[in-house]
C-alpha cells in the first residue's frame, strides 16, 4: 500500500501545501501552516456544495422553478427584519458576527422568544442554566424554546431532525466538531465542514439556520472565507460597549438589500428599538458642528460632524480622524485649505462623529469642510442646517444619491435648511436650500454666520 501524503493547511486561510512552512503563500500569515490528520476525501466530501447536494434532480427549466414556498416570515423584531429584508425565508442560512460582550447571544435568544413554532436552540458555549437565567433577566422565556448544550455537530443534527424545529439557532459555529474528523474545534476543516453539514441539511429541511461566528482581532469574522460564501446572510452586530447603542448590518443578504441597518438599544431588559435619532444631539449651535444625513442601506440618519482646529503644539500638524476615513480627512483639509481659503496648514485638526458611528457616505464631505471653516474662525453655522454633497479635489460640490430621501429625513427631525449640490436639483424641497456649485471663499458663505459669543 502506497504511504499517504502528510497534507498541511494554513488555520488562517485554509490554503493546503504539501509541506510545512513557517509563512503561508496564501494569506501571508506566519506560523499558522499546521498538518491536517484525517482522511482529506472525507473533508472534501463533507465541504461540498450544500445547494448541489439538496433534493439535485438535474437542471430545470427557469419558468418551471417553484417559488411559492418562499415567503418570509417576521421575526418579531422590527429592526432586524428591516435587515433581513422583510423577514425569514425557508431554508435561509445566517451568519451573526460580532465583538465578544457585543449581545449577540442576546439577540439570538430575543430572536428565539419572538419566533413562531418550536426553537432549537444549540449552544457550545453556555449551559441550559445560563441560558434560563439570562431568559429570566430579559422576559424571553418562550416555552417553544428547546435548549441543547452540544458541541457534536451531528447530535444536534440528530435532534434536530427528531424535532423538526421551526428555527435552528447555533451558539457558535467554532466550538462545533465532527468526529469523523481528527482536527480540533475551531479549525478550518472543522469550521468549513460542520458549517456545509448544517447547512445542507438546513437547505434540504427547508428550515432557517443562524449561526453565531467569532471575530478576530482585526474584527473579520474567525475561521475560512469560504464559511461567508456558504451563508445565505452575514449580519455584523457592531457597537461600542461603552455606549448603548448596537448597530447590526448586512454585510451580505442573497433575499434583499445589503448594507441595510439597523439600531438597537442595549437595556436591562435586552435590546430594543432605537427611539427617534439616537445620533444626533439636538443642543444649542456650537462652532464646528454640522449636521449631515448619510445612507446606510436605504435608511437616512442625521449624524453630527464635529471638527476642531488648534494651534499645532509640537510644530507638525496632526489630522486625527474618528468615524470617518483619515486619507479623506487629510484632502479635505487640503481641498479647504487651497480652494477656500481656511488655513489649516499649521493647525492641528480634529474630526469626530459623534455617538461612535462610522461612516463611509461621501455626502458628509460637505458637513466637514462646514464643520472645519466654522472652526477655525470661531463662527457659527445656520441654526437647523444641514450640509450635504460629495466634495472633489477641484472644490466642486457633487450631487449625492437619494438627495430627496434624505431631505425629508432632515424635515421630518425638524431641520429649516440644507446645504447641498446645485447639480441634480429638481422639484420642490420641504427644506430651503442653499445650492452649491464649489467651497471656494468658504469664509462668504450665506449658511455661515457670525462668530460665537465667548
Amino acid at each position: 500500500m502506497a504511504k499517504t501524503s502528510p497534507l498541511f493547511e494554513c488555520t488562517a486561510c485554509g490554503a493546503r501545501h504539501p509541506k510545512a512552512m513557517g509563512k503561508c503563500t496564501g494569506c501571508g500569515a506566519w506560523d499558522t501552516v499546521q498538518e491536517v490528520r484525517g482522511s482529506l476525501k472525507r473533508d472534501l466530501q463533507r465541504a461540498g456544495s450544500a445547494y448541489s447536494q439538496s433534493h439535485y434532480a438535474g437542471p430545470v427549466a427557469l419558468p418551471d422553478v417553484d417559488v411559492t414556498d418562499t415567503q418570509r416570515s417576521p421575526t418579531g423584531l422590527a429592526e432586524l427584519d428591516r435587515v433581513l429584508g422583510g423577514g425569514v425565508v425557508p431554508g435561509m442560512v445566517a451568519l451573526l458576527g460580532g465583538e465578544p460582550g457585543i449581545g449577540k447571544s442576546t439577540l439570538l435568544l430575543q430572536w428565539a422568544a419572538t419566533a413562531q413554532g418550536t426553537v432549537l436552540y444549540a449552544s457550545g458555549e453556555e449551559s441550559e442554566r445560563q441560558i434560563k437565567l439570562r431568559a429570566q433577566r430579559l422576559g424571553a422565556e418562550n416555552p417553544g424554546i428547546h435548549l441543547l448544550a452540544e458541541t457534536d455537530v451531528r447530535r444536534i443534527i440528530e435532534e434536530a431532525e427528531r424535532m423538526q424545529p421551526g428555527l435552528l439557532l447555533v451558539d457558535s459555529i467554532q466550538t462545533l466538531f465532527d468526529p469523523d474528523f481528527e482536527s480540533s474545534a475551531g479549525s478550518v476543516s472543522q469550521v468549513r465542514g460542520c458549517a456545509a453539514m448544517l447547512t445542507r441539511w438546513a437547505k434540504t429541511t427547508g428550515t432557517p439556520l443562524v449561526l453565531v461566528g467569532h471575530v478576530t482581532k482585526d474584527g473579520g469574522l474567525a475561521g475560512p472565507k469560504v464559511l461567508e460564501h456558504l451563508v445565505d446572510t452575514v449580519l455584523a452586530f457592531e457597537g461600542d460597549r461603552h455606549h448603548h447603542h448596537r448597530l447590526l448590518r448586512a454585510l451580505k443578504n442573497r433575499f434583499g438589500a445589503a448594507f441595510e441597518l439597523g439600531i438597537f438599544a442595549m437595556t436591562e431588559k435586552g435590546l430594543v428599538p432605537a427611539e427617534g435619532n439616537p445620533f444626533f444631539l439636538d443642543a444649542e449651535p456650537r462652532p464646528g458642528c454640522a449636521a449631515t444625513v448619510v445612507l446606510s442601506g436605504t435608511r437616512p440618519m442625521v449624524v453630527e460632524i464635529q471638527a476642531l482646529v488648534a494651534a499645532a503644539g509640537l510644530g507638525i500638524p496632526r489630522r486625527t480622524a474618528l468615524g470617518i476615513d483619515g486619507p479623506r480627512l487629510a484632502m479635505l483639509c487640503a481641498v479647504a485649505e487651497r480652494r477656500g481659503g481656511v488655513q489649516l496648514h499649521d493647525r492641528d485638526v480634529y474630526v469626530n462623529v459623534a455617538g461612535g458611528l462610522e461612516i463611509e457616505d461621501p455626502a458628509a464631505d460637505l458637513a466637514v469642510i462646514a464643520a472645519l471653516c466654522s472652526s477655525a474662525g470661531g463662527r457659527l453655522l445656520a441654526e437647523k442646517c444641514l450640509f450635504m454633497g460629495e466634495v472633489g479635489l477641484t472644490g466642486e460640490v457633487r450631487p449625492v444619491a437619494q438627495l430627496p430621501l434624505r431631505l425629508q429625513e432632515g424635515a421630518r427631525l425638524g431641520f429649516a435648511a440644507a446645504a447641498v449640490p446645485r447639480l441634480g436639483l429638481e422639484g420642490k424641497s420641504p427644506l430651503d436650500l442653499f445650492p452649491e456649485v464649489s467651497v471656494e471663499r468658504l469664509r462668504s458663505k450665506a449658511w455661515l454666520k457670525g462668530v460665537a459669543e465667548e
